[in-house]
C-alpha cells in the first residue's frame, strides 16, 4: 500500500490576519465588548493569513445557514474537483482509475453527498465505491488514509482517493461571542486536499503504509465538535484538549510502534495535524519532539491556518513535495479530533 500523491486546492480569496481582524471587528460591531481580546487571540494563533470561500464583504450579507451551506456545496465541488484532478495527474493516473472515493468534511452537508456530485461533474467511473464521512473533524484526514489503506489491502489492484474539503469560514456564528468562537475566527481557514492511495499490485511508488491504529477515548465527547441549531454549526472547543494530548498521545504512539517492533527514536519524519499553537506544543511535549521536527506543521499553520480534516493532508503534501525524507525512513502521520480520538499511520518513505 503506497501513498502516491497529495495535492491541495484553495479558494481564490486570501487575506492577511490583520485584514481579517479588521473585518471581524466590524462584523461583530457592538457585540464585541473588548476588541483588544480578539486582536490578542488573532496574534496568538501563529497564522499569517487564510483563504476564504467568499470575498470578505460577502459574509455580513449571508441570510442564514441555508445560504451559507449553498456556498459550501458549490465551493466544495470546485475545490474537490481541482484537488482530485491534480492528485491523479501527479500520480500519472486518469480520474476514471479511482476505485473508491472517501470524502470527508465537517463544515457543511449535502445529499447527494459531494462525492456523488463529483462523479457526475468529473466523469468518474459509474462503478466507483463512495464512502462519505461526516463528524470526524480534524482527525478525518488521517482516518481517511487509514480507511483507504483498509480498502486497497482488500483490493490490492485498486486506487483509492481521500478528499477532505473544509470551508470553516462558512460556519462562523455572528451571535456567538464565546471564547471558542473568537479563537476559531482567528485560527480556521478554507481549503481542500486529496491523497491517492494505491494497492500493492498497482506498481506505483510512494511512501508505504505499514500499519494504522485508531484510538478512542471514552467519555470525552464534550471536548470538541459542533452544537447544531437552526443557525448552523456552533463550535465546541474545550481548553482541556492540550492536556488530554499530553496525557495520552505519547503512550498511544509508543504502543503502536512497539507492535511494529519499533520505537519513537526510529521515527525520522513526522506528519502531524496543524491544530494550533497549544495543540502543536502539547504534541511536541507528549512525543518529546524538538529541533524543528514539527516544522512542516508549524509552517502550514502559519501560511493558511487550521483546515480541520484537510490540515494533515496538506502537511503530508508539504513533506512529499518539499521535505521528502530519505528512502527507508520511518515516518508517522497522525491527527486527533472529535470523539475524542486519534488516528495513527506508520509510513516507510
Amino acid at each position: 500500500m503506497q501513498i502516491v500523491s497529495a495535492c491541495s486546492a484553495f479558494p481564490k480569496h486570501y487575506y492577511s490576519q490583520e485584514m481579517l481582524f479588521s473585518a471581524l471587528r466590524q462584523y461583530w460591531g457592538d457585540r464585541l465588548a473588548k476588541p483588544e481580546i480578539l486582536r490578542r487571540l488573532h496574534k496568538s494563533v501563529g497564522v499569517d493569513g487564510r483563504f476564504l470561500s467568499l470575498p470578505l464583504e460577502a459574509y455580513p450579507k449571508l441570510r442564514g445557514w441555508g445560504e451559507a451551506n449553498d456556498h459550501w456545496i458549490r465551493t466544495a465541488q470546485e475545490l474537490g474537483h481541482c484537488a482530485i484532478s491534480h492528485a491523479m495527474t501527479a500520480a500519472g493516473l486518469d480520474v476514471r482509475d479511482i476505485g473508491a472515493l472517501f470524502f470527508t468534511s465537517v463544515t457543511g452537508i449535502s445529499s447527494p453527498s459531494i462525492d456523488a456530485l463529483l462523479v457526475n461533474r468529473m466523469g468518474l467511473s459509474p462503478n466507483i465505491r463512495r464512502i462519505p464521512m461526516f463528524g470526524l473533524g480534524c482527525v478525518a484526514g488521517a482516518a481517511g488514509i487509514a480507511r483507504a489503506a483498509d480498502y486497497v489491502r482488500a483490493y490490492p489492484d485498486q486506487i483509492a482517493v481521500i478528499l477532505a474539503v473544509e470551508l470553516c469560514s462558512l460556519t462562523l456564528q455572528r451571535e456567538d461571542m464565546s471564547m471558542a468562537n473568537l479563537i476559531s475566527s482567528g485560527l480556521f481557514g478554507d481549503g481542500a486536499a486529496a491523497v491517492v492511495v494505491a494497492g500493492r499490485e498497482c506498481g506505483l511508488r510512494g511512501p508505504k503504509i505499514l500499519d494504522t491504529r485508531s484510538v478512542f477515548y471514552p467519555e470525552t465527547e464534550e471536548m470538541m465538535g459542533w452544537e447544531v441549531s437552526e443557525k448552523g454549526f456552533r463550535i465546541v472547543l474545550s481548553p482541556e484538549v492540550p492536556n488530554l494530548i499530553q496525557r495520552q498521545l505519547g503512550t498511544d504512539v509508543d504502543r503502536f510502534l512497539a507492535d511494529l517492533g519499533r520505537s519513537r527514536e526510529d521515527i525520522g519524519s513526522w506528519v502531524l495535524h496543524t491544530g494550533g499553537p497549544k495543540i502543536l506544543q502539547a504534541t511536541a511535549a507528549a512525543l518529546g519532539l524538538e529541533n524543528g521536527q514539527l516544522a512542516a506543521s508549524w509552517d502550514c499553520l502559519r501560511r493558511m491556518g487550521n483546515l480541520s480534516s484537510a490540515s494533515v493532508l496538506i502537511v503530508l503534501e508539504e513533506v512529499m513535495k518539499n521535505r521528502r525524507p530519505k528512502p527507508g525512513t520511518l515516518g508517522l502521520l497522525a491527527a486527533m479530533g472529535p470523539g475524542f480520538c486519534s488516528e495513527l499511520v506508520a509510513l516507510e518513505w
